[in-house]
């Protein structure tokens, strides 16, 4: 659920509900109530909540459940130096 993701995000980046608050300009009751899902963001948060975390929304609402790097501003050569390492933890052979 929405809520659960949002709560993972919040964990992965180290943030308390009050810190993500303060970041997405709301109160930490709003946080709480998404993260137990007694309330949902509106299109224009989820928007806001999907750039501040780097994931898409289709990714937030569960339509689409693959990972994502943000990897912008990076050289072809620190890509493949990325790419190579995620070869060699699936065990992948190119």
């Amino acid at each position: 659920m929405l809520g659960e993701i949002i709560k993972k995000l919040r964990i992965a980046r180290g943030l308390n509900q009050v810190q993500l608050a303060q970041k997405l300009d709301v109160s930490k009751q709003t946080i709480s109530n998404w993260e137990n899902n007694n309330i949902l963001p509106s299109v224009e948060m989820l928007m806001k909540i999907s750039r501040f975390f780097s994931v898409s929304t289709d990714f937030l609402l569960e339509l689409d459940t693959r990972e994502y790097i943000e990897v912008s501003g990076l050289s072809q050569t620190h890509l493949a130096h990325i790419q190579q390492i995620i070869n060699d933890i699936l065990g992948n052979e190119i």
